[in-house]
């Protein structure tokens, strides 16, 4: 299996990653492994093909939902 060298990262994301593994009962290694598994699966070229999509999902339901923009205005109002 090909390996990966990362230099040079910073203190404090180093903790962060540690903390996230241990959170989720991982290795350091295998937290990070995880992180960039799933994030290489991650096509830009398909963001709005999956968009189109999901939004034809929602509105088949012929539910309405409210415009999230307002809901942050209301919490930053507050």
């Amino acid at each position: 299996m090909p390996q990966l060298l990362i230099r040079n990262l910073e203190e404090e994301t180093v903790n962060r990653l540690k903390r996230r593994a241990q959170i989720n009962h991982r290795s350091l290694q295998a937290e990070v492994q995880w992180i960039l598994e799933n994030a290489a699966k991650i096509q830009p070229d398909n963001f709005w093909a999956n968009a189109s999509r999901i939004r034809a999902r929602l509105q088949s339901t012929h539910k309405t939902f409210s415009d999230s923009a307002e809901l942050v205005r209301e919490d930053r109002d507050a």
